[in-house]
C-alpha cells in the first residue's frame, strides 16, 4: 500500500531536470501533506458523525422502551412506568459519567475492570472521543430499561433509582469491559495476544453484554418481588393482566426497530475503512455495515412471522402484542452475530429465537413467574441464544474482515469449536456475574421494605397513590371499587343523549350538557 507521507529528500532525485529540484520537492511535499491532513480530518469527521448519529438512534430506543412499557401495563400504572424510563436515562447518565465509562473502557487496565477516565478525566484520548462515550452511555441505559419492564407495576420508586444507578455504573460496565475493551479477558481484540481459546468472544453489539445483563437482572428483581396481585388466583390458575394499549406497544416496537439500526450497524464505530481484498474498491466497512442492517432486519422479521403463526396454532388467534415481542426477540438474538453471519443464517436465528421466547413464556407460567413485559425471557433467553448462535454460524470471511485473519469461526461453518466454547463461557459468566451482584441488591432492598409497594397502593395503581393522578381521563373497569375507597372517581365521557345503565340497574339518559360546578 502506498505511503501517505512525503519526503523532499526522496522526491528531489526524481526532479533532476528542474532548476531547483530541492525547492520544487519541498513545495510539492508541503502541498501533499496539507491535502493528506485534510483527508485525515475528513475521515475523523465522517467517522465521528457516523458514531454520533448511531448514538442518537440508540438513544431514541429509550422512547421505544417507554412506549412499549406504557402499553404493556395497565392504565393505572402508565405514569409510573413512563417516569421510570426517564429515570433510567437520567440516573444512568450521571452514574455512567462518574464511574461506568471508566470501569468499562478506562485503559490501560487489567482484564477485569477499567481504571481511568473517571468523570471523563483525561478524555478524549487517542483511544476515543466524546462521541464514543455518548454511544456507550446509550447502550448502558438500554440495559437498565430492560430491567425496569420486568418489575413494572409493583416496585417502589426509590428501588428504581438505586438499581438503575448500580446497574449502569458498575454491573453492566464490568461486562462490557470483559468483551469490548481491548484489555478485557474475553475480548477478541485483546492487545496482549492472550485471547480466550485463541478466539475471544464475538458479541458484536451485545446480545450477552446488554440484553442478557438487563434480562437476568430483571429476572431476579421479578423473582424476589413475586407476582403482581391477581396474576395467579388461589387455585394457581393464570389470570391475564393485559396491557391497556396495543397501539403503544406497536409504536414502541417500531421505534425500537428503528433504533436497532444504530444499535447493530453502529457498533462498527467507524465507516470509512477499506478492507483491501479482491472484491474491489466498492467493498469496505460500509458494505459490512449494510450487511449488518440486513441481517438485523431478517432476524426480526422472521421471528415476528414465526411468532404470529405459532401463537395462532397454539392459542387460536392473531395477537399483535405477541408478534411485537417475537420481533424484538429476533433482534435481541441477532445482535451478537449480526456482523459475521450470512443473511440466510439470520433467518435461522430469528426462527429459533421465536420458539425460545414461546418456550420460556410457557415455563414462566408453570413456575408462576410474572414479568409484565416478558423482558427476562425475551432479552435474557433470546440474548443467550444469540450468543450461542454466533459460535455456530459465524462466517470465516466476515470474522477475518472485522477481527483479523486466521481467527476461529462458526462450528457449523467448519471453523472448529473454539469460538463456540468462548461463547458458552460468556453465557455462563454473565449469568453468574449478574446473579451475584443484582440478586443480593434486590434481596436487600426487599428486606429493608424498599422494593415492593403496599398491597393497597398496588391495587389502586401507582399513578394515583404515588404520582398524584392518572395518565388518562379514565380508569380500568376492574378498579372502580379500589378507587371509590380512596374517594376519587373519574367518569367516562359518553356521546350526548346516549343511554347508560344507572346505579340502580335501570337505563338513564346522559345529560347533554355538563352540570354546573
Amino acid at each position: 500500500m502506498a505511503s501517505s507521507s512525503c519526503s523532499a529528500t526522496d522526491l528531489a532525485p526524481l526532479l533532476t531536470a528542474a532548476a531547483n529540484a530541492t525547492a520544487v520537492a519541498n513545495y510539492l511535499c508541503t502541498q501533499f501533506d496539507a491535502i493528506s491532513k485534510k483527508f485525515s480530518d475528513t475521515t475523523y469527521a465522517i467517522d465521528n458523525t457516523y458514531l454520533l448519529f448511531s448514538a442518537y438512534l440508540v438513544f431514541a430506543m429509550q422512547l421505544g422502551f417507554a412506549m412499549l412499557c406504557a402499553g404493556s401495563v395497565r392504565a393505572k400504572n402508565t405514569m409510573n412506568i413512563m417516569l421510570t424510563n426517564v429515570l433510567d436515562a437520567a440516573a444512568g447518565g450521571l452514574s455512567y459519567y462518574l464511574f461506568g465509562f471508566a470501569f468499562a473502557f478506562g485503559a490501560p487496565s487489567n482484564g477485569f475492570i477499567g481504571r481511568h477516565f473517571f468523570g471523563l478525566r483525561d478524555y478524549p484520548s487517542p483511544a476515543g472521543d466524546y462521541s464514543f462515550f455518548l454511544y456507550q452511555w446509550a447502550f448502558a441505559i438500554a440495559a437498565a430499561g430492560i430491567t425496569s419492564g420486568s418489575i413494572a407495576e409493583r416496585t417502589q420508586f426509590v428501588a428504581y433509582l438505586i438499581y438503575s444507578s448500580f446497574l449502569t455504573g458498575f454491573v453492566y460496565p464490568i461486562v462490557s469491559h470483559w468483551v469490548w475493551s481491548a484489555d478485557g479477558w474475553a475480548s477478541p481484540t485483546r492487545t496482549d495476544g492472550d485471547v480466550l481459546f485463541g478466539s475471544g468472544v464475538i458479541d458484536f453489539a451485545g446480545s450477552g453484554v446488554v440484553h442478557m445483563v438487563g434480562g437476568i437482572a430483571g429476572l431476579w428483581g421479578a423473582f424476589i418481588e413475586g407476582p403482581r396481585i391477581g396474576r395467579f388466583d388461589r387455585t394457581g390458575r393464570v389470570v391475564a393482566l393485559k396491557g391497556h394499549s396495543a397501539s403503544l406497544v406497536v409504536l414502541g416496537s417500531f421505534l425500537l426497530w428503528f433504533g436497532w439500526y444504530g444499535f447493530n450497524p453502529g457498533s462498527f464505530l467507524t465507516i470509512v475503512k477499506g478492507y483491501g481484498n479482491n472484491k474491489g474498491d466498492y467493498y469496505g466497512q460500509w458494505s459490512a455495515i449494510g450487511r449488518t442492517a440486513v441481517t438485523t432486519t431478517l432476524a426480526g422479521c422472521t421471528a415476528a412471522l414465526t411468532t404470529l403463526f405459532s401463537k395462532r396454532l397454539l392459542v387460536g388467534h392473531w395477537n399483535v402484542t405477541d408478534v411485537c415481542n417475537g420481533l424484538l426477540g429476533g433482534f435481541a438474538a441477532i445482535t451478537s452475530g449480526c456482523s459475521v453471519v450470512e443473511p440466510w443464517a439470520a433467518i435461522v436465528c430469528g426462527f429459533i429465537a421465536a420458539w425460545v421466547l414461546i418456550g420460556l413464556n410457557k415455563l414462566a407460567v408453570k413456575v408462576k413467574y410474572d414479568d409484565p413485559l416478558e423482558a427476562a425471557q425475551l432479552h435474557g433467553g433470546c440474548g443467550a441464544w444469540g450468543v450461542l448462535f454466533t459460535g455456530l454460524f459465524a462466517k470465516a470471511e466476515y470474522v477475518d474482515e472485522i477481527y483479523g485473519i486466521g481467527r476461529p469461526y462458526g462450528l457449523l461453518m467448519g471453523g472448529g469449536g473454539r469460538l463456540f466454547a468462548a461463547q458458552v463461557i460468556e453465557v455462563l459468566v454473565v449469568c453468574v456475574w449478574v446473579t451475584v451482584t443484582m440478586a443480593p441488591l434486590f434481596y436487600g432492598l426487599n428486606k429493608m421494605k424498599l422494593l415492593r409497594i403496599s398491597r393497597d397502593d398496588e391495587t389502586a395503581g401507582m399513578d394515583l397513590t404515588r404520582h398524584g393522578g392518572f395518565a388518562y381521563a379514565y380508569h380500568d373497569e376492574d378498579d372502580d371499587e379500589s378507587i371509590r375507597k380512596l374517594g376519587f372517581m373519574m367518569g367516562r365521557i359518553e356521546p350526548a343523549g346516549s343511554v347508560t345503565p344507572s346505579a340502580t340497574g335501570h337505563d338513564s339518559q346522559v345529560p347533554t350538557t355538563a352540570p354546573p360546578v
